[in-house]
C-alpha cells in the first residue's frame, strides 16, 4: 500500500463527514440524544433471531459474550472486521454461540440481512446480552469499527437511511441500562481516544485505535482491514487471550507500519479500570484457546500484511494466555 493510499484511507476527518453527513460533524449530540426513538424496522427481526439463538451462560464458568458493530455500511472493511471477530470469538476465544453482529452493509445473500448497526439496535443487543449473562462473572467484548469524527462521535451509515452519529454518552447509557458489569470496549476509528473518559469505570477496559486528536488508518474500499483491526484482532488476539497484551503487540505493529509509510502516528490508547484485570484473568483460566484463525480478506493491492508489520510478533513460549 502506498503512502498516498494510506492517507486516503484515513479520511475520517471533519471535511469528509461534514460533506457526507447531511447535518455535518458539528451537529450537537444533545439533539440526537433528545430525539424520540425511531419506530421498529423490519430488520429488527434479524436481531431477535440472533438474540434468541444465544447459547446459555454456563453456571460457575466465566463466559465471554461478544458484540460487533460495523457502523459505516458504505465500506466493506468494517463488515470484514466484525465477521472476522465473530469467527475468532467462536473458534478461538471460547465464545461460540455468544456473539451478536450488527452491520449496516447490504445483505449478502439478499434476503438474509444482518441486524442494522443503529443506536436502537445497540441498546437492544446489549440489553439482550445482559439478560443472558451472569453479570457477576461474565465478560462483554464490544467492538466498534467505523469512521470517527474529531469531536469524538462514530458514523452510523446505511444506504437509504439518514446518516447518524453515535456519541460516547449514548454508548455509556446503553451499557449502563444493560446491567452488564465487566466490559472490554475496543474502538477502531479515528480520534477514538476521545471515548475513553466517558466509557471507563473500575470494571472496564477501553482500547482505542488513536489518540483523541489523531486519525487512524486503513478505512476505505481499497482496504480489507483497518490498521487497528488487523493488528489487534488478526494479530494480537491470534496469539494471546490477554486483551491488553494483544493491544501492546498491536500498538508496536501499527507504529512499525506508520513509520514505514511516513504517516503521522495514531498513538493507540489503553485505559484499564482497577478491577477489570482480575475478572479477565479468571476468564482466561477457564479457556483453552483454539488455533489461530487466518484473516480471510485480502487487500485489492495485494498487501503483504506480515512484511508491512500488520501482524503482531508471536509472544515468548508459555505466554499464549
Amino acid at each position: 500500500m502506498t503512502r498516498r493510499s494510506a492517507l486516503l484511507l484515513s479520511l475520517c476527518t471533519v471535511p469528509l463527514l461534514a460533506s457526507a453527513i447531511g447535518f455535518g460533524v458539528g451537529y450537537a449530540a444533545s439533539k440526537l440524544e433528545g430525539k424520540a426513538a425511531a419506530p421498529p424496522r423490519q430488520d429488527d427481526a434479524a436481531l431477535m433471531v440472533q438474540l434468541a439463538g444465544l447459547a446459555p451462560q454456563r453456571p460457575g464458568h466465566p463466559d465471554l459474550f461478544v458484540l460487533g458493530f460495523a457502523g459505516d455500511g458504505s465500506e466493506q472493511v468494517f463488515e470484514n472486521e466484525v465477521l472476522f471477530l465473530r469467527d475468532l470469538a467462536g473458534q478461538r476465544l471460547d465464545a461460540a454461540g455468544r456473539v451478536i453482529t450488527l452491520s449496516n452493509h447490504a445483505a449478502t445473500p439478499p434476503g438474509q440481512p444482518w441486524p442494522e448497526a443503529t443506536r436502537a439496535n445497540l441498546r437492544k443487543a446489549l440489553a439482550g446480552l445482559g439478560e443472558r449473562m451472569d453479570r457477576e462473572q461474565d465478560v462483554l467484548l464490544l467492538y466498534f469499527t467505523t469512521h470517527g469524527t474529531e469531536d469524538h462521535q462514530l458514523l452510523v451509515r446505511r444506504e437509504g437511511r439518514q446518516d447518524r452519529l453515535l456519541t460516547p454518552a449514548m454508548i455509556r447509557q446503553a451499557l449502563d441500562e444493560s446491567g452488564i458489569r465487566h466490559r472490554v470496549i475496543a474502538i477502531s476509528a479515528c480520534f477514538a481516544g476521545g471515548f475513553i473518559d466517558a466509557l471507563l469505570d473500575p470494571d472496564t477496559l477501553v482500547l482505542a485505535a488513536a489518540r483523541p486528536d489523531r486519525a487512524s488508518f486503513g478505512c476505505g474500499n481499497d482496504s480489507a482491514a483497518t490498521f487497528f483491526g488487523r493488528a489487534w484482532l488478526a494479530g494480537g488476539l491470534n496469539h494471546t487471550l490477554d486483551f491488553s497484551a494483544a493491544f501492546d503487540q498491536a500498538r508496536l505493529a501499527i507504529a512499525t507500519r506508520e513509520k514505514a509509510e511516513t504517516l503521522r502516528p495514531s498513538r493507540p490508547q489503553l485505559a484499564r479500570g482497577d478491577r477489570i484485570e482480575g475478572t479477565l484473568a479468571a476468564w482466561r483460566t477457564g479457556v483453552t484457546p483454539g488455533p489461530s484463525l487466518p484473516y480471510p480478506y485480502t487487500d485489492p493491492e495485494g498487501l503483504d500484511a506480515e512484511a508491512a508489520g500488520l501482524t503482531a510478533p508471536r509472544p515468548p513460549a508459555g505466554t499464549s494466555r
